[in-house]
């Protein structure tokens, strides 16, 4: 039933923003660059985008920088970058300009002075010269009788004969806001007629402090009228704001745009996930090798949007696809739970799907050429042909979540060569019988091999753990590591053939040598 409601009312929304002078759907995307962008802020921009990418909109990015002490140097870049390595594409912005720019808050300021003028002209706002220390008893004195700290109005009662004396002596001062009775319910998109009269709760709000520079409840509102926003799509965090909102939007004389707030992301014990935990940024998955696709169809898993992905078969959509499909009304009004295991199986599943086709597998074995490359900078005898990578990454494919995992220290006999091996408990006639032995298996996997390689020895009266550690150095130059037969089906019959055959060769080229030498 409320799903009904939902879809009516947001038709009859769509119905008068058609009206309204933008008639194309415009939704923005608002951070402020205060540190790095985390899930829950990568989720409002998925979702914003979604939208209007499905109604054929516009996606806006403004920064949101108003709150100058907080400022940190080249987060909006960064941000910026993330949203793009995410796959979403950004019409109007700090980087690539449009008709409402700029679209940093703090190369608006004259915006915001002229709606200042204009709500102190017409008795909306007054100008408060309350300190900051008389502001803290209030808060303290609320405190020690238990109530909720909040501003007592004293400066809206000021005279005129009161503020000019103070104007003249130039008096530090901010601009707030006259909250009054707000009795009509907000009609939200995602949760329904919902009601807060602010009024009664709370003082009234600053919306320019003494620098000069206006708070979020001000700006916001003067930079989506000024933008032709439609839309405003934010975290229900800023629900309780959005009667302040439409109180500034009626005292403007502005039609507002309509309001959907998103529900919380929770860990899957249902505890809020905090921007403070390290390993919720972007950038955190980013360098641990986590794909866009999968990190965006892992956030579009929780909260609904959409009709048929709660119970089907894990799938992995495209931005365009997931759009296509996206549906505001079928957004979830309780709190989205992440499950992390979701998006481990996201990521392999895009590791199998990029096998699929030349041109994404041409991109996976670029990749993993210059992870390795990264990560073993200092060797020279590197194994990257790309038949070799493919048949490692349809092993991985399988058996691991990240690409980053194939360069662990631990499978480094995956692309390090060996450089200097002499065969002791092994002739070359003995390496190549057993090179003849493993080029007929029609089966190259681990039991059929240890199979071969046990019966291999005793024919030959080779114990058997000389025989692994002989080929264990002649696979990897290495004393440790994933026991023999399971590092050969991994490296598969061609490589180990290959590898035999090098080690084969300079086992010849000694035994030549000695007899040279007799």
């Amino acid at each position: 039933m409320l799903n009904v409601q939902r879809t009516t009312l947001l038709r009859q929304c769509l119905c008068a923003i058609q009206r309204r002078h933008h008639s194309e759907v415009r939704v923005r995307f608002a951070p402020s660059p205060t540190g790095q962008l985390h899930l829950g802020g990568l989720r409002t921009a998925l979702y914003n985008y979604l939208f209007a990418r499905h109604a054929g909109g516009k996606f806006l990015l403004r920064i949101e920088d108003t709150d100058q002490t907080r400022l940190v140097p080249g987060a909006s870049e960064r941000l910026i970058e993330d949203l793009r390595w995410a796959g979403i594409e950004i019409d109007e912005g700090p980087d690539c300009g449009g008709e409402h720019g700029p679209y940093i808050q703090s190369q608006r300021t004259h915006l915001y002075s002229d709606a200042v003028t204009r709500l102190l002209a017409n008795g909306s706002a007054y100008r408060c010269f309350c300190t900051e220390r008389r502001l803290e008893l209030l808060r303290k004195e609320a405190l020690r009788t238990r109530q909720v700290p909040r501003y007592d109005n004293k400066c809206r009662h000021l005279t005129e004969e009161q503020l000019q004396p103070l104007l003249a002596k130039q008096t530090p001062h901010c601009i707030r806001f006259k909250l009054t009775s707000h009795e009509t319910p907000l009609q939200d998109l995602i949760y329904g007629s919902v009601q807060h009269n602010v009024s009664e709760t709370e003082g009234d709000p600053v919306i320019m402090k003494s620098d000069q520079f206006p708070t979020y409840h001000l700006a916001n509102v003067v930079d989506d009228h000024h933008m032709g926003i439609t839309h405003v799509l934010r975290g229900v965090e800023w629900q309780i704001s959005t009667t302040k909102h439409l109180l500034l939007y009626n005292a403007f004389g502005w039609q507002p745009p309509q309001f959907g707030h998103l529900p919380l992301l929770v860990n899957a014990d249902g505890t809020k996930l905090s921007k403070r935990q390290g390993d919720i940024g972007i950038a955190q998955f980013r360098e641990r090798g986590y794909f866009p696709t999968a990190l965006m169809n892992y956030i579009s898993s929780a909260g609904g949007g959409f009709e048929h992905r709660a119970h089907a078969k894990l799938q992995l959509l495209s931005l365009p696809e997931l759009a296509k499909e996206f549906r505001l009304e079928l957004v979830n009004s309780h709190p989205s739970r992440l499950n992390a295991q979701l998006l481990n199986d996201y990521n392999q599943l895009e590791i199998k799907q990029s096998l699929t086709t030349q041109q994404s597998r041409e991109q996976l074995v670029k990749h993993v050429q210059q992870l390795v490359k990264q990560t073993y900078s200092t060797h020279s005898h590197l194994d990257l042909a790309e038949s070799h990578i493919v048949d490692v990454l349809n092993w991985a494919a399988q058996r691991l979540t990240l690409i980053q995992d194939l360069t662990s220290s631990k499978l480094s006999f995956l692309w390090v060569k060996p450089n200097q091996f002499e065969l002791k408990d092994l002739t070359a006639e003995q390496l190549q019988q057993l090179m003849l032995q493993l080029q007929d298996l029609k089966q190259f996997e681990k039991d059929q091999l240890n199979d071969t390689l046990k019966n291999f020895a005793k024919s030959k009266t080779i114990k058997f753990p000389t025989l692994m550690k002989t080929l264990r150095g002649a696979l990897s130059g290495l004393q440790e590591g994933p026991g023999v037969a399971e590092m050969m089906e991994i490296l598969g019959k061609a490589v180990v053939l290959e590898r035999l055959e090098e080690c084969m060769k300079k086992a010849t080229q000694v035994e030549s040598t000695r007899v040279q030498q007799l």
